[in-house]
């Protein structure tokens, strides 16, 4: 199980089907920070003090914010994928093969290609 923290751009469902998996996944309106527009950088600082895991679709600002601030618990940055259910397992695939330890890591999750 990971501690988790989705961005506020993050699917619900998405969110649902982790926490089905078993992982500790805290939501932006779950901490009182939805509808804000908080900066990426205090997202990251607000997961960091939580020693939580970021999940985001945001790539840009949270590849550039792990160059500056590497010393976090993980982000993974993930291509939106409306198949919630697999988005969350492929989430769930690449924590479990780092044992649940993302500390300093940033990983990246595609949706497959589906040739269409």
């Amino acid at each position: 199980m990971a501690r988790i923290y989705a961005d506020e751009n993050f699917f619900y469902a998405t969110v649902e089907a982790l926490r089905h998996l078993e992982h500790d996944v805290l939501t932006t309106k779950d901490a009182g920070n939805d509808n804000q527009s908080i900066p990426d950088e205090e997202v990251l600082a607000f997961a960091v003090a939580e020693e939580r895991i970021v999940v985001t679709f945001n790539y840009n600002h949270f590849k550039r914010l792990h160059r500056f601030y590497p010393d976090h618990f993980g982000i993974i940055i993930c291509t939106e994928d409306r198949d919630f259910i697999a988005l969350a397992q492929r989430i769930h695939e690449a924590i479990d093969a780092h044992s649940g330890n993302l500390e300093k890591l940033l990983i990246r999750i595609n949706r497959p290609n589906t040739g269409n």
